[in-house]
Order: C-alpha cells, then sequence, then structure tokens
C-alpha cells in the first residue's frame, strides 16, 4: 500500500523535474551568454534598466522574445537603418529587411561588423542566437532559410530596435 507520505515525495519530485525541464526548454540555462563577455557598452541591470522599457529590457538583457506580429516595425517600409535600441550601433540597412511571414522584422544580412554570434540550446534545440556587437544585447537568431544573395534570415525582436529614416 502506498502512504499519503510516497504521493507527496512523488508528486514533489514530478514537479521538480517538469519545473527543471520547463527552464531547460525555455533556455535560462543555456551557454555563456554575451553579458559575461566584455563589450564596449556595458551597464548595471539598474542602469539598463532606467533606459529601457521593461519588454526592451526582457528581451535584450534577459533573451526573452517578444509576442510574433507586435512589431510596428513589420510594417517599416521606408528607406533607412535599424539600431540597436540599447547602444544606438546600426545593425541592418532597409535594403536588407524583407517580410518572411513570421512575424518578427527579418533581414538577409547585417551590417558588416554589428553582430555577434553565440550558440542559443533554449527550447530543446540548437539555434544560432545574435547579438549586438557594442553592448550584448540578444536581438534574436539567425537561420539558413532566407533570400538570395545569403541565404540566411535574421529574425529580429522589433522591441530589440530603433529605425533611423534615411
Amino acid at each position: 500500500m502506498v502512504s499519503r507520505r510516497q504521493i507527496l515525495l512523488g508528486t514533489a519530485g514530478v514537479a521538480a523535474a517538469a519545473a527543471g525541464g520547463a527552464m531547460l526548454l525555455r533556455g535560462r540555462t543555456s551557454t555563456a551568454t554575451p553579458a559575461e563577455a566584455q563589450f564596449e557598452v556595458t551597464k548595471t541591470s539598474e542602469e539598463w534598466r532606467k533606459i529601457l522599457t521593461p519588454q526592451q529590457y526582457a528581451v535584450l538583457r534577459e533573451h526573452d522574445t517578444e509576442a510574433r506580429w507586435t512589431s510596428p516595425l513589420n510594417q517599416e517600409k521606408r528607406k533607412g537603418t535599424y539600431a540597436c535600441v540599447g547602444c544606438d550601433l546600426p545593425l541592418f540597412k532597409s535594403e536588407t529587411k524583407f517580410e518572411s511571414g513570421t512575424g518578427w522584422p527579418s533581414f538577409y544580412a547585417p551590417i558588416e561588423g554589428s553582430i555577434g554570434m553565440q550558440k542559443d540550446y533554449s527550447w530543446g534545440m540548437s539555434r544560432d542566437e545574435v547579438h549586438c556587437k557594442r553592448c550584448g544585447g540578444h536581438l534574436g537568431h539567425v537561420f539558413n532559410d532566407g533570400p538570395k544573395p545569403t541565404g540566411l534570415r535574421y529574425c529580429i525582436n522589433g522591441v530589440s530596435l530603433k529605425f533611423i529614416p534615411a
């Protein structure tokens, strides 16, 4: 016969395993993050929170993802430059933006020398995470299903960018 204590301990164990699995899938236990590296622009968490909105902070500093189809930059068609909202580094030119149908602003190439990359093992898969080379802010991911000439799709969180018209 199973005792009440065994049931409670078993339930607690299952809950702990589920929570750990959820954290692994969400990515809070990924490999070294850009925050551990040295960047030209560095700030404390408190300093970042003063200059970023809560959603921008969640994406750039905590590697979160904005909801798809919510960025006004999806509809941006003017010529100009997309810069990091955290440090103003120019990241993408409007000429490289394309409609990917994913719900996030997409580009086939960054401005040379503007981004860094690292492996991201969140959500139970391996992806290439893209971050700002100057401040280390999380931007999004790059995939091999983009248009010519590069064949790449830089899928970028709109809240991590600001548009500067030409």
